[in-house]
């Protein structure tokens, strides 16, 4: 049985995450992978002994889960609706007040392309948003998205089997809005096994601490012909 939502719970959840060490931890989450205590340890820049305090209180209000494998202990997300709640707090805090803040090679990484949980963003998301719905294979309002027939032969033609990917309570398709790029991406089990399947092609690839991913060759040319691509979608704004 769920709790009401009352401001108190609300200020509880928020001051959670309003720690600087939690946040730095649950954004290095939204990569989607589990990491370890001492992974985020690192992301945080705080203490083993510090780290463990804060995941004991992350795990208590179920923001995240701890998996078990032998002596090893990771950490995840515990669900898309809190990947959701922290992507929306990047958004927010994306659009805050101006800050001088040079943009190096880690950055420009992340804006190309990354991970949002278990789906893509950045502007490669976006530029792959805006072929679907120019090719009215999907359909978006409000933040909700609708396949449409020849979208899904056009999935299943690409590898995704959208039977199965249906066989779930969570959205097929809706849209979550890029915090770099101001615009929407996709998100839902649809976005989630278009990024399992560029990743089981090798068109892109993880980076080690870090959420960006690594365009491929072999994804350069697949982008560009499977979605047709503009020339110039790296300039998306």
């Amino acid at each position: 049985m769920s709790r009401i939502a009352s401001g108190n719970t609300i200020a509880e959840a928020a001051s959670l995450i309003g720690d600087a060490a939690r946040a730095n931890m649950l954004s290095a989450l939204m990569g989607g992978q589990a990491l370890t205590a001492g992974e985020l340890a690192r992301h945080a820049g705080v203490t083993a002994q510090t780290t463990s305090g804060h995941l004991g209180k992350l795990t208590e209000a179920q923001l995240i889960t701890v998996e078990k494998q032998g002596r090893h202990r990771y950490y995840r997300l515990a669900s898309p609706d809190v990947a959701q709640a922290i992507h929306a707090l990047m958004a927010i805090a994306a659009s805050g007040p101006k800050r001088y803040h040079p943009i190096g090679p880690k950055d420009e990484a992340l804006r190309l392309a990354r991970t949002c949980y278990d789906h893509m963003a950045g502007r490669l998301a976006v530029a792959l948003v805006d072929a679907l719905i120019g090719k009215s294979y999907v359909m978006l309002a409000d933040g909700a998205g609708l396949v449409t027939d020849e979208g899904r032969r056009f999935f299943c033609d690409f590898g995704i089997d959208l039977g199965e990917v249906t066989r779930s309570r969570r959205p097929l398709c809706r849209t979550c809005l890029d915090w770099s790029e101001r615009r929407p991406h996709l998100a839902g089990r649809l976005g989630a096994a278009l990024l399992d399947r560029t990743l089981a092609l090798g068109w892109i690839s993880r980076t080690a601490e870090s959420r960006a991913l690594r365009i491929m060759r072999a994804g350069e040319a697949g982008f560009s012909n499977t979605f047709d691509l503009p020339p110039d979608w790296r300039k998306i704004t």
